[in-house]
């Protein structure tokens, strides 16, 4: 037919092919793309982009921004004096801006400043190991023969373990502490403090438990208190105590809880009590498995009640001024050094032992700067300018040593490694021998 005739002879003519009866006619297919100009100046953007992208990840990662330097593994822990030794001297000190208290692991002594945690020598200050992030340090504090170096990215969220020997890293999480955390560790757990919100993990940072306002809540009905405010923290035989200020009632609140669930439910607190103590303005002390020890003003009075089911157990009455009373404590932690036979605590102006037993107050010195700490069979306190020395068991003064603090007049926090005696003085961590 004509028609037909024309048509594959126009197909023939299109695709350069000679006509195959009964088959269908081949278009030719048009120009490779990449045979444009443009096409080539796409894909060397696309490149330069992806390049772009790849090194900026890679520049902002935590591998990249981060700087481990381990040190030795054969590191003897310091022998402690045999005979209290007749005098002490500033031997070095080092900024330590993060840590709040001398950070004492194993045969180490921390600092802890801008982003670098660094392991020392007790007797040299000397440098064994480090660990440094591109981040600020919220704190630093000691746990199953790690160093717990808590980064601030948003709140106080990335965590890492450090091995106190080498630094060499263990475990890391990403939690839900809040900014100004401080870590409270009862030997199994460490629970991180905050203002609305507990957080607690076991060895490997795996989090057991959260108490309070928990981030993206989803769960209703399991946090039984969610709406008050923390004032103070303490943890011991795997429990939580908080003193808290709920809407509604008369008086501030002492809730104790497990540090983790049964089930394994960690937005679900087991409550072994929740009682009002009967006053506002109150701090817990201390906590242990029988009794937990609470600070109560106007008249200052130490209310020690039974661990296991919050009944009052005995009232002992204090001579605090208001101002020690006045407030939270820093980080929501009563200032305390434990000892075998007694808990060591600050009240803001003197220094109470109270027994390990049952916390009863068994002497007080008064004008101090901080809880102190055990040494060489004595009792170390600090006052201005001095550190007194104390029989362990009555409080009785036995010496006075003279210090050099350098001008610094505030709050001293103590510890002790061997023969070395440590002082935190603000942002400042200073080595006595």
């Amino acid at each position: 037919m004509p028609g037909t005739e024309t048509a594959t002879q126009g197909a023939e003519q299109g695709s350069g092919r000679p006509a195959v009866p009964g088959q269908s006619p081949v278009r030719r297919r048009g120009r490779v793309p990449f045979h444009r100009p443009v096409d080539y100046l796409i894909a060397v953007f696309v490149l330069v982009a992806s390049l772009v992208t790849s090194i900026t990840l890679w520049q902002r990662s935590d591998s990249h921004n981060t700087t481990l330097d381990t040190g030795p593994a054969a590191v003897a822990q310091p022998a402690q004096p045999t005979a209290f030794p007749p005098s002490l001297f500033e031997a070095w000190e080092r900024p330590s801006d993060a840590t709040q208290v001398p950070v004492v692991a194993g045969p180490t002594v921390v600092t802890a400043n801008g982003g670098a945690v660094i392991g020392r020598d007790p007797i040299t200050g000397d440098q064994r190991w480090s660990y440094t992030r591109d981040l600020p340090l919220c704190t630093v504090s000691a746990a199953w023969n790690y160093v717990l170096a808590v980064y601030q990215r948003s709140g106080c969220n990335e965590v890492t373990a450090l091995d106190d020997t080498t630094g060499a890293r263990g475990p890391q999480r990403n939690g839900d502490a809040q900014p100004g955390a401080e870590l409270v560790a009862d030997g199994t757990y460490v629970t991180t403090t905050g203002p609305t919100l507990l957080d607690t993990w076991r060895s490997d940072l795996v989090q057991t438990m959260q108490y309070g306002k928990v981030p993206d809540f989803q769960n209703p009905n399991r946090q039984p208190y969610q709406d008050c405010v923390n004032g103070s923290v303490a943890a011991s035989s795997g429990q939580v105590g908080v003193i808290q200020r709920c809407p509604n009632d008369s008086g501030d609140r002492l809730t104790v809880y497990k540090s983790s669930n049964s089930q394994g439910n960690a937005d679900t607190p087991q409550l072994t009590f929740s009682i009002l103590v009967g006053a506002h303005g109150a701090r817990l002390v201390a906590l242990n498995s029988q009794y937990a020890a609470v600070v109560l003003p106007d008249p200052s009075r130490l209310a020690v009640f039974n661990a296991s089911n919050g009944a009052l157990v005995k009232q002992y009455s204090l001579d605090l001024p208001a101002a020690d009373l006045a407030g939270d404590p820093p980080h929501l932690v009563v200032p305390t050094q434990v000892g075998p036979d007694s808990v060591y605590w600050f009240t803001g102006s003197s220094t109470v032992a109270l027994s390990t037993t049952d916390f009863h107050p068994q002497w007080t010195v008064n004008d101090t700067l901080g809880a102190g700490t055990e040494f060489a069979g004595r009792y170390l306190a600090p006052v201005p300018n001095a550190l007194l020395v104390l029989d362990l068991n009555t409080g009785a003064k036995v010496g006075e040593i003279g210090v050099d603090r350098h001008g610094y007049t505030g709050a001293v926090a103590m510890a002790a490694l061997g023969p070395v005696v440590f002082e935190q003085r603000g942002n400042t961590l200073a080595a006595l021998r």
